[in-house]
């Protein structure tokens, strides 16, 4: 049995597409980030930086793994899928999912922020941020005119990728004119495991939902951007 402590956001749906591709039993433990959750003393002793996903493994004697792209390497290795075992389809998966930890994530990341969270727009860098997501879409596109998924077959990279570049509408940046991305979109939203993982646990938001709606949910994450740091002990 896996734990897994998690809560619906790209990096925490990789985590269980991932549990649920290879299927692996896992439990469940949603952290209330809005109640800042992921930085109580007991979540700090599995992941120090107070970030989720993170899991515990409990048939490797309670081995704990954080940060979601080192998950996802353990997790392949563990069950010898979608991982090849061979150097060179090796590295071509891990430099796709390198791809994504170091660009598509912290871009979009970025472009929420300032596009939807913060209550001052600031257009430079909205326009900065979006721009480096669409060029990161661009990539994607040229890449996939030529290949099924990123890395040959399906992949730990594909399960990366495919977790942020999903909500790209929430990012303010639309892919309607990149055909091989939207082909890749949604060939992998179509698989079982998917679906299963994206509603584990399921988003408090409809990321194409009313503009109210959305604005609900804009406001407690705003107070999650703003407060991003750890609570100070008390002296």
């Amino acid at each position: 049995m896996i734990d897994l402590y998690t809560a619906a956001t790209p990096n925490g749906h990789k985590i269980s597409i991932a549990l649920e591709e290879l299927a692996l039993p896992y439990s469940v433990h949603t952290l209330d980030l809005a109640q800042r959750e992921q930085k109580q003393p007991w979540f700090l002793a599995i992941n120090p930086n107070g970030r989720i996903p993170a899991i515990i493994d409990r048939a490797a004697a309670d081995f704990v793994v954080f940060e979601s792209g080192a998950i996802l390497i353990y997790l392949a290795e563990k069950t010898g899928r979608l991982l090849p075992a061979d150097a060179c389809g090796r590295s071509r998966v891990l430099q796709w999912l390198m791809f994504q930890m170091g660009g598509i994530g912290p871009m979009m990341g970025q472009a929420n922020v300032f596009f939807r969270y913060l209550p001052e727009k600031i257009q430079p860098a909205i326009d900065r941020y979006q721009g480096e997501c669409r060029r990161l879409f661009e990539v994607l596109d040229s890449h996939l005119r030529d290949n099924e998924f990123l890395a040959g077959d399906y992949s730990i990279a594909d399960i990366a990728n495919w977790a942020w570049v999903r909500t790209h509408r929430w990012s303010g940046v639309e892919v309607d004119d990149l055909p091989h991305l939207r082909r890749w979109l949604e060939r992998i939203r179509a698989r079982p495991a998917v679906q299963r993982g994206i509603n584990t646990p399921p988003s408090p938001i409809n990321r194409d939902a009313s503009d109210e709606e959305s604005r609900r949910f804009v406001e407690g994450a705003r107070q999650m951007v703003e407060m991003g740091r750890s609570p100070r002990p008390e002296s």
